[in-house]
């Protein structure tokens, strides 16, 4: 089954244990990010609620199965500048679609409050995916290895 997308306004509004899920499953991995989105959420340093921030989610009828967020990129002066954060697929449904489905959907977003988007990553396959969405390389870039222009 096709997982659905939606724009999540509160982390609440996920089912008990969905995030959790998540959060446990990337941590087996090695994997400290999907623990920061949530510990940054309940804390309030980071709820996606900035202008142009949003949060997206992906599940299929039984749980949640990928998140990635959008928010004003920190490590740049510029409000007109966002970054993609926090992009993750289940192990079970990877390599089908969802996280480009993910990113597509921040992108959407994007389109109204940002000139460009950044992000940055040091997984191979997760570069290439970002490439084929039309994010390019930043060679010179301690913050960001890639970036795509919205405007």
């Amino acid at each position: 089954m096709e997982p659905s997308i939606v724009r999540v306004r509160e982390l609440a509004s996920l089912l008990p244990g969905q995030l959790a899920d998540l959060v446990a499953e990337s941590e087996q991995a090695g994997l400290q990010f999907v623990r920061r989105l949530q510990d940054d959420w309940h804390s309030g340093a980071n709820r996606f609620d900035r202008p142009g921030e949003a949060f997206f989610a992906a599940s299929d009828e039984v749980r949640l199965v990928g998140v990635c967020g959008l928010n004003v990129d920190p490590y740049l002066p510029s409000p007109r500048v966002g970054r993609v954060r926090h992009l993750y697929v289940s192990v079970d449904r990877r390599r089908q679609g969802i996280g480009s489905r993910l990113v597509r959907e921040v992108i959407i977003a994007a389109r109204h409050s940002f000139d460009r988007l950044r992000l940055r990553t040091n997984d191979p396959h997760a570069a290439r995916c970002y490439e084929q969405l039309g994010f390019l390389r930043c060679e010179a870039d301690s913050s960001a290895t890639h970036e795509i222009k919205l405007a």
